[in-house]
């Protein structure tokens, strides 16, 4: 069966909105402020008003069309504040590249993870690599799952130590690793470590802590592979999101599927959307392919 591209969208948001879009930019609101970042997508013009995109609190100048820039400050910002989404509690605050600690896209992921886990009656241990400030680990340690959460890098898994405890999830069974996600994962396979989930949200490129060079289609396919080793008896699910990469959503049902061999489940992928609330447009963020064991809509593997 040739598979379909699905359009996935987090609707239930309360705290964040795309306002409006257009002119390679993009006004959102965080919380109680307003930002303007670059989307080079959005080649339409805005619907709202200058004076509505007058009114933010901070804007991001680009210096290229990957992360380099620096933000502007136009009115008073807290360094940080408090978010919310179905109860997760977590801090946003600016970044030195244009990101502000969630990206609100994925929450259609966390409450796909949130229902699998509680559909099963089956304790359930989730491993996430790449796992940034933790919103799909909180997702899914307050399901029910043992996590181990992994990032290169100390700032982020630090921040997302703190949006545990902002959340009341201090006494969720959560282990926060430091280290490099494909080595980390080649020495849970040694070890003959396994787990029912697993979520990869892998850079573009990147460097472990000691360096480790990470380039994308070089290193997934290999990490793919390492992760079917890490698989329980009865595996639950398996997420792929990337970003800002030259590739389809179909590179990675295709990548998916080829490690699936011999597991029953449903596959789908596509795009992550967010749609603003001026005319309705939808601007893709993300590629994405997951798969689990029960029955959904999508291609049965």
């Amino acid at each position: 069966m040739d598979p379909e591209i699905e359009l996935l969208s987090s609707p239930e948001w309360v705290d964040y909105e795309l306002l409006d879009s257009g002119n390679r930019a993009k006004l959102e609101r965080f919380g109680s402020y307003i930002f303007i970042r670059p989307e080079y997508q959005a080649m339409w013009r805005p619907a709202l008003p200058p004076k509505k995109w007058e009114s933010a609190h901070a804007v991001f100048r680009a210096t290229s069309e990957e992360t380099g820039g620096k933000w502007q400050i136009q009115k008073t910002i807290e360094l940080a504040w408090p978010m919310e989404y179905k109860g997760l509690v977590f801090k946003a605050h600016l970044t030195t590249s244009r990101h502000l600690g969630v990206f609100p896209e994925q929450a259609n992921h966390w409450d796909w993870v949130d229902n699998l886990i509680r559909g099963t009656n089956n304790p359930v241990r989730v491993l996430n690599l790449f796992g940034y400030t933790g919103l799909a680990t909180l997702a899914a340690a307050r399901a029910g799952a043992m996590v181990t959460h992994v990032d290169a890098a100390k700032k982020p898994v630090n921040w997302a130590r703190e949006n545990q405890s902002l959340s009341g999830l201090g006494q969720h069974p959560i282990r926060w690793i430091i280290d490099d996600a494909y080595k980390f994962a080649q020495r849970e396979s040694r070890r003959g470590a396994q787990y029912d989930g697993i979520i990869l949200d892998p850079p573009k490129f990147g460097r472990g802590p000691k360096g480790e060079v990470w380039e994308f289609f070089e290193a997934l396919p290999h990490l793919l592979a390492t992760c079917r080793s890490l698989f329980s008896t009865h595996p639950l699910f398996i997420v792929v999101t990337a970003y800002a990469i030259r590739a389809s959503a179909l590179s990675l049902y295709h990548a998916l599927q080829e490690i699936l061999t011999g597991l029953k489940g449903t596959l789908v992928a596509g795009e992550l959307v967010i749609q603003e609330r001026s005319a309705r447009r939808l601007i893709s963020t993300a590629i994405f392919a997951r798969w689990s064991s029960g029955l959904e809509d999508g291609d049965e593997i």
